[in-house]
């Protein structure tokens, strides 16, 4: 079933309060103005006004004081990503009475963080969840710790280590005497380059932007690792569903984004193969974007 609105709990609903999020953030203001409908707005094409505005959504909401991302590092989109956790929440009030467990003895594993580790900067300020994030990127891996260190809330909840073997997700992430309630990850969709930039430039038309000095311009950024790997995510997700098993008794719930909503049947008829226990489709939406979660237990 298609949905477009974002989760019941979400901060977001509406339209932005840009007055707001410029008093939390001055500089967004350089990148308010009004388009021809006398609508006052931000240009959604310019990757800097989309970081400024993301940066806003963080100060204001989140209350968080640091957040920078590298150059051409990917800008999450806050809404959708604070709607994964909510998500995470739910699944396991489910088996909590009903009530969302909140505090740091909630563990999530944060796969491929990226260089904002907004996953679990947002999940502690959240539900004040405690995280290990996980990243291959050495760029990406220090943004990340620099990001939870300059946030005083979130330093003492949040770990960033560095996964050696990129062919691996939980290999070398999870210890002997870990035990985590969910994982999480924003696997890389796109099974090429060509993929990716087609991807990206089906965006810009849609944002009504022309290509700027003849180039497809990604308004949220990305890296080539974070925008496409080898088979893309369906053979990212079947690897992750594999090496899970060998870490059942760790973790209750496995998880992942899936962007390409064709692949879930695929998906479910892997997880049935490898008999797992439970296994769950989230659908997500936020307007004309749509994604899904997909999660598993053994």
């Amino acid at each position: 079933m298609k949905k477009n609105t974002l989760h019941t709990r979400s901060l977001h609903q509406g339209r932005y309060n840009l007055d707001e999020l410029v008093g939390a953030l001055p500089e967004l203001g350089e990148h308010v103005f009004k388009n021809k409908h006398d609508i006052v707005t931000v240009d959604f094409s310019d990757p800097q006004a989309v970081f400024c505005l993301n940066k806003a959504l963080l100060f204001y909401h989140y209350q968080l004081k640091f957040w920078e991302i590298p150059n051409g590092y990917l800008c999450p989109p806050i809404p959708g990503r604070a709607d994964y956790l909510h998500n995470m929440a739910d699944l396991l009030a489910e088996e909590n009475g009903g009530t969302i467990p909140t505090g740091p003895k909630i563990k999530g594993l944060d796969i491929g963080t990226g260089a904002s580790a907004i996953y679990p900067m947002l999940g502690h300020r959240l539900f004040e969840w405690s995280f290990r994030a996980t990243e291959t990127d050495e760029v990406a891996l220090t943004a990340a710790r620099l990001n939870v260190e300059k946030n005083n809330e979130v330093v003492k909840n949040v770990e960033v280590i560095q996964q050696m073997n990129t062919a691996k997700m939980f290999e070398g992430m999870i210890n002997f005497d870990d035990r985590f309630d969910f994982t999480m990850s924003n696997p890389p969709f796109h099974a090429s380059p060509d993929e990716a930039v087609k991807a990206t430039q089906r965006k810009i038309r849609n944002l009504g932007n022309k290509k700027r000095s003849g180039k497809a311009t990604r308004n949220f950024g990305g890296r080539a690792h974070e925008l496409w790997t080898e088979g893309g995510e369906m053979k990212f997700i079947q690897s992750m569903i594999l090496e899970s098993r060998k870490y059942a008794e760790k973790c209750r719930w496995f998880t992942t984004l899936v962007s390409k909503k064709s692949n879930i049947p695929i998906f479910q008829k892997v997880l049935a193969q490898v008999a797992v226990k439970k296994q769950r489709v989230i659908e997500m939406g936020q307007g004309q974007k749509q994604s899904r979660i997909l999660c598993w237990r053994w």
